[in-house]
């Protein structure tokens, strides 16, 4: 890859920046960014060469989304989600095919999912639902076998890029067994319907609307062909749950950095001590969760699943989520009252940082996780409420 897909991503930006406020304004999905993420062919990021994909590894895909972040973190934060599905399957070795008991059958229909991805398709993930958030124990969507396939009915929220893409990753409860989580890849189409209801404080163009469902999709919409999976891969891959949210929110920072310097230069406030100092900070904050971000996604790509790498994989997003938030208030402080002004790149920006604390795995939960393993426990075990 990746040499091609992070100049890509480096060109892209300043183009996705350029559109990023009347976007932001008007809750408007960015249609063109993921026209050009398309021909770029970043869609096929993470799918396996030997599939048509560039076969980018996790640490090249932390990079990408950096940069893409940095030209709009909305539209860096939905292709994210479609990177964590197309990664999430193209991470399915032949060793742990055979050990979740994946047919072949089932294989092969991911592979059909994944040559649609490097040929332009793109997917969003319909995971989270209101009352139960990202937990995939708590979620009252329902699925039952049919003739010829699954029949799924329920409703999700916060379902970044609505309406806009070729399928949605869906997770639902067996209507027989409570216990069992399965996901499916439910095409785009009749059986859908959107509900606009996305008008947030941050992220304003990501479309994360609600998305209802009462759809049958083929038997080969499974994904792994073998009911119960969702929880299995949860704990195997956390860093797609949990870690890709990271590289943006890291971008999200940087660009906060580079609209203050850009705003301080040009109203001539460069020269006060107070100023510098605080874009000193910031730029050493950021750095300091670049790297942690880097080790992270280098743990991952080396050991993915090791304890000690889902240690770092939680490090990222806690310190990624904060340290945004953090350094674009300071950023906006810096540049004063005229930066707080709707469609000042820096009052955008403060309102996109905000939420990297706020996306599952929360900062709290993250926090929480990662005292849980200081103490010598369990964390994915020893909590009062079930992570997923």
């Amino acid at each position: 890859m990746t040499v091609h897909a992070l100049e890509a991503a480096r060109r892209l930006a300043p183009r996705l920046a350029a559109r990023a406020a009347d976007h932001d304004r008007d809750g408007s999905f960015p249609v063109d960014d993921f026209a050009d993420l398309r021909e770029a062919g970043l869609f096929g990021l993470m799918v396996p060469r030997e599939l048509g994909g560039m076969g980018a590894t996790f640490a090249e895909y932390a990079a990408v989304a950096t940069e893409l972040a940095r030209g709009n973190g909305a539209a860096a934060l939905v292709f994210n989600m479609h990177a964590s599905v197309t990664g999430a399957l193209g991470a399915v070795t032949e060793e742990l095919a055979e050990a979740l008991g994946v047919p072949d059958e089932a294989l092969a229909a991911r592979d059909r999912l994944l040559r649609a991805a490097a040929e332009g398709a793109w997917y969003a993930v319909a995971m989270s639902e209101r009352g139960a958030g990202a937990r995939l124990s708590q979620l009252s969507t329902v699925y039952q076998p049919v003739e010829g396939g699954w029949h799924l009915k329920g409703s999700k929220t916060f379902c970044s890029g609505a309406g806009h893409p070729d399928g949605y990753l869906v997770a639902a409860r067996s209507a027989t067994d409570q216990s069992v989580v399965s996901q499916f890849l439910v095409p785009a189409g009749e059986g859908l319907t959107v509900e606009p209801t996305w008008d947030s404080l941050g992220m304003r163009a990501t479309s994360s609307h609600d998305l209802h469902l009462d759809v049958t999709v083929p038997a080969d919409r499974l994904l792994g062909g073998v009911e119960g999976l969702a929880l299995v891969v949860a704990q195997l891959m956390p860093h797609w749950l949990v870690a890709s949210y990271a590289a943006v929110y890291v971008g999200v920072a940087r660009a906060a950095i580079d609209a203050a310097a850009e705003h301080l230069n040009a109203r001539n406030l460069a020269g006060l001590p107070a100023v510098r100092a605080r874009l000193g900070r910031a730029d050493a904050a950021v750095a300091a969760a670049e790297l942690v971000v880097a080790e992270a996604a280098r743990r991952v790509d080396e050991a993915p699943g090791d304890a000690e790498t889902n240690r770092w994989v939680w490090r990222a997003k806690l310190l990624a989520g904060t340290t945004a938030a953090e350094v674009a208030a300071s950023m906006l402080e810096a540049a004063g009252t005229s930066a707080t002004r709707r469609g000042h790149p820096l009052e955008r920006l403060y309102r996109d940082a905000r939420c990297g604390s706020l996306h599952p795995a929360t900062s709290d939960v993250c926090a929480d996780w990662l005292g849980i393993a200081a103490l010598g426990g369990d964390p994915d075990r020893d909590s009062s409420t079930p992570r997923w």
